[in-house]
């Protein structure tokens, strides 16, 4: 049952709103503003109706204490006649969920009503989700508030507990078992195994006797009889990471299992059950693959149920001070050094790089940042970002930048430099920007934030446009 709180003077309208609604909402009236904000700061109510009709408090007394109502965390409805709709509109774009015609369409009150329940409901659920995700204490956990991040963090809430195949998608090192590890401790399986495996790590030989296990004298070479992956997951959760690297022969005997669910040991006749819940990764993509003929389509359909793309660092480069400051805390109480801050130099340059490797570089980069600082804070000094600098040099020959003579700082003229490269690339691929990051070695994202950075000299805007447009 969704509890309303009704604000409202108007006596009369609550039995006839409580009768309409139904069983599903149960109503509550509060007539004056204490007994509203009382209700309002208890929790009493899931959703408010916030009445602007008065027969004695002044318009403006009661638009400010509606507008102070709706900035509370309880989502809210505006009800007003028609005389007040323009000022109901004004509410709702201060944050009021929705307005509605007073009198009211019970039908369209009564979506209304659920719908902005559901929602509150909804953001409520994935706060805890990622509360949960960044508990202090571990370093195996997804950080960041971007809005990549809260779709992570939505969709690993939708499959907690569902027993559905989930593959996970992105670069290496954007933290794909750490999704995968999310998923498992936020479900009922939490307190079952939780078995990581490397496919690509695997010789080919010995793929299927590490996933099935084997019986004693299988092959040359067994001591003994072995449990394989799958049965060491028992009723938790195995991990397959880097699929996309299994044999032809394999992925024929991983789609069996899946449409069986069962298997059996290499040696034995004997039928294993399949408990555990399966979820799959991979940085390549598996649909061209399956084009290629070199990964089967039925096996892909049977692991893509749903999918979760782990953004690469580059994608939210917002949450780069945030992953920074969790690891200088981190890695400070691992080496027992106390670590207090990042200058703000530092920051920005750890908010400039490409970050190719993704978080697990950003995660190397500040380890040894941490032990070549002199102090108790990270400078731009300690920071090891070459890779951009090496790859920048190794392409200068293949790129002509004409007579570029930069001046400024060295990080202006750093800067400078990188954005004649990319304007470079841009027009040698005739304004393809995949294809121009690709030959530069860095990615996409990285490219855009080149050629859009603030207040590029004129040359440089000319030619923007004319890469852009060519």
């Amino acid at each position: 049952m969704i509890k309303i709180g009704l604000y409202s003077e108007d006596r009369t309208l609550h039995p006839l709103l409580s009768s309409a609604l139904g069983k599903e909402f149960q109503l509550l009236l509060e007539s004056d503003q204490e007994g509203m904000n009382s209700l309002v700061s208890t929790g009493g109510c899931d959703v408010m109706i916030l009445d602007l009709n008065s027969n004695h408090d002044s318009l403006q007394e009661r638009i400010g204490f509606t507008r102070s109502l709706i900035a509370a965390n309880v989502p809210s409805v505006v009800m007003a006649d028609d005389g007040l709709r323009s000022t109901a509109f004004e509410l709702v774009r201060s944050g009021a969920f929705g307005y509605c015609r007073r009198p009211p369409s019970i039908r369209d009150l009564k979506t209304m009503l659920s719908r902005a329940y559901e929602n509150s409901s909804l953001k409520q659920q994935l706060q805890t989700v990622q509360e949960r995700l960044e508990e202090p204490g571990s370093c195996d956990r997804l950080i960041g508030s971007s809005p990549q991040m809260q779709r992570v963090y939505e969709l690993v809430h939708r499959v907690t507990n569902l027993n559905a195949s989930v593959l996970v998608t992105g670069e290496s090192g954007t933290g794909k078992e750490l999704i995968a590890r999310a998923i498992h401790n936020l479900g009922s399986r939490s307190n079952r195994p939780f078995v990581a495996v490397s496919c690509g790590a695997i010789p080919e030989t010995l793929i299927e006797s590490e996933l099935f296990g084997h019986e004693k004298g299988a092959f040359t070479g067994t001591v003994g009889a072995r449990e394989g992956y799958f049965e060491q997951a028992a009723d938790g959760t195995l991990f397959l990471d880097e699929i996309g690297d299994l044999s032809v022969f394999t992925q024929v005997k991983l789609l069996r299992v899946l449409q069986q669910m069962e298997f059996n040991r290499l040696g034995s006749n004997k039928l294993i059950p399949l408990r555990a819940r399966l979820i799959f990764a991979t940085h390549r993509d598996l649909a061209k693959l399956v084009a290629e003929g070199k990964f089967r389509q039925d096996l892909f359909y049977r692991i893509n149920v749903m999918r979760i793309d782990s953004p690469g660092l580059q994608e939210h480069p917002e949450d780069i001070p945030k992953i920074a400051r969790h690891f200088l805390r981190h890695y400070a109480q691992v080496f027992q050094k106390p670590m207090e801050s990042i200058e703000p130099e530092a920051m920005a340059a750890l908010q400039s790089y490409s970050w190719p490797g993704n978080v697990r570089e950003l995660e190397n980069v500040m380890q040894r940042a941490i032990i070549l600082a002199a102090g108790q804070t990270v400078r731009q000094e300690d920071l090891s970002l070459t890779t951009q600098e090496e790859d920048g040099a190794d392409i200068e020959d293949a790129i002509d930048i004409g007579d570029y003579h930069p001046a400024g700082s060295f990080e202006r003229q750093l800067r400078d430099y990188k954005v004649k490269l990319a304007v470079a690339a841009v027009r040698e691929n005739n304004g393809n920007k995949t294809l121009a990051a690709r030959s530069l070695c860095i990615s996409r994202a990285y490219l855009h934030r080149l050629i859009r950075l603030d207040e590029p000299d004129a040359t440089f805007e000319q030619d923007l446009r004319q890469s852009v447009t060519a």
